[in-house]
């Protein structure tokens, strides 16, 4: 009969392919809606930085200025402020904060991982609590006892809060849960000891782990104005947030492009590193997951 209905052998390879094309499309659709959402003010940001102030606040919306107003801009964010000076202090106190945290989040992720000692089980809940308390909380018996040893306006006083970080510990302890533990024992049959083991055979397999910790750790650190706020006052050691600050001053927050371009200058170093760093960035977040 010409009525009757195909067999759904004929038809399901092609509702397939269809409804798999769609659902492709979808998720592409929200992938790409959610980069423009994230790049939109960084576009913005660069744009502003080369326009001239006339078309900065003009009621026209161009991503390319009519007038080429780059170097002008730069050369007055560069005169201005010490915008490298700032930038050198934010590498100084993103690279001394992250060594110290892999010195300390390592072996104790390893022992957590590996060791069998009484408390274990205890003490990662601790960790995991110690994720909830925010940097504000001691902020106040932090400050009080740096001043008392006399070490603020320094940038040993912007770094040693962040000296410990249970981030790290839960990240690393993860990662180390996958290594085979039968490579742990043959090397304590070999005699190793247990910092050998830690420093010499599991750290090398945690490069990714660690890359993806450090772009967490850099990218917070080196944003961050909330402690520096609180410790420095001295411009010359001022991390690129609160360089930022003085220069809005030294500005008095008009001239836009000048703005614009000292952001841009102060966020092109952490663009650059995440972009080195990405591949490993991304084998760490997904092999943190696997047991």
């Amino acid at each position: 009969m010409s009525g009757a209905p195909l067999p759904a052998q004929a038809v399901t390879p092609a509702h397939s392919v269809l409804r798999r094309f769609v659902s492709m499309a979808l998720v592409h659709g929200v992938l790409v809606a959610g980069a423009i959402f994230m790049l939109a003010p960084f576009v913005w940001m660069l744009v502003t930085s080369i326009k001239p102030p006339a078309e900065i606040f003009s009621g026209e919306i161009a991503l390319w200025p009519k007038r080429f107003y780059g170097v002008e801009n730069y050369s007055l964010a560069m005169e201005k402020a010490p915008l490298l000076r700032f930038a050198l202090n934010g590498v100084i106190i993103c690279v001394g904060i992250l060594a110290v945290q892999l010195l300390v989040a390592i072996p104790c992720a390893y022992a957590l991982a590996k060791l069998r000692f009484p408390g274990r089980n205890l003490l990662f809940v601790l960790i995991l609590l110690g994720l909830c308390i925010p940097v504000q909380v001691p902020a106040m018996p932090l400050y009080i006892a740096l001043a008392h040893l006399g070490v603020l306006n320094t940038y040993f006083s912007m770094m040693v809060p962040f000296f410990l970080s249970v981030f790290a510990i839960f990240l690393f302890r993860q990662f180390f849960r996958s290594f085979p533990d039968d490579i742990i024992n043959a090397a304590r049959l070999d005699g190793m000891s247990e910092f050998e083991i830690v420093w010499r055979i599991v750290t090398p397999s945690a490069w990714p782990a660690i890359a993806a910790f450090s772009v967490f750790s850099a990218v917070a650190h080196w944003n961050d104005l909330y402690w520096p706020l609180i410790v420095i006052s001295d411009a010359k050691l001022a991390p690129p947030p609160l360089g930022m600050m003085f220069f809005a001053d030294a500005e008095s927050g008009s001239n836009y492009g000048a703005l614009t371009a000292a952001a841009t200058i102060l966020t092109a170093p952490l663009v650059i590193a995440f972009l080195i760093a990405r591949r490993r960035f991304i084998d760490g977040i997904t092999m943190t997951g696997v047991k």
